[in-house]
């Protein structure tokens, strides 16, 4: 089947199963392989994309679901140079092995964009993703220096 849809601004045609799941698209076929995969059951976070601006799991995402759709992914947040989560999560040294690190700054992106100013219960909310690492409070306090960079264009 062909699928039809955008990356990262950019139109992919694919000639593929529909069912595949949008993550091994991602990875096998566009070549994009900063969204990794952890558990395949969509529980980790490991694999979060944006969908239309909304954040997917793309490891149980068929890829008939995004056929004209708009899909971002961590390559695709940085086509302007590092975004407010990423100079957060640098400067409060969030990630240790960093393997999941890609899914949950596309996950703060996206609570971002919709609540400007979150509250820790809206960042508790949002950010289901899962780090073996433990970097929690970091994150949290990543996110909330992101949403103050982000109010003053940094």
């Amino acid at each position: 089947m062909t699928i039809s849809f955008n990356v990262n601004g950019s139109p992919l045609t694919l000639n593929i199963s529909n069912e595949k799941p949008l993550l091994w698209a991602l990875r096998e076929d566009a070549n994009l392989v900063g969204t990794k995969f952890g558990c395949g059951i969509a529980m980790c976070g490991a694999c979060t994309v944006h969908v239309d601006g909304a954040p997917t799991r793309s490891c149980v995402t068929p890829c008939s679901a995004v056929a004209g759709k708009n899909v971002t992914t961590i390559e695709g947040i940085t086509a302007k140079g590092l975004n407010a989560v990423q100079k957060a999560w640098i400067e409060h040294q969030v990630p240790q092995c960093g393997y999941c690190q890609s899914g949950f700054i596309m996950a703060a992106t996206a609570l971002l964009e919709e609540k400007p100013e979150p509250t820790d219960a809206d960042i508790d909310a949002a950010i289901t993703n899962l780090c073996r690492c433990g970097t929690y409070p970091a994150m949290r306090a990543a996110i909330k220096k992101a949403a103050q960079l982000k109010k003053t264009g940094a």
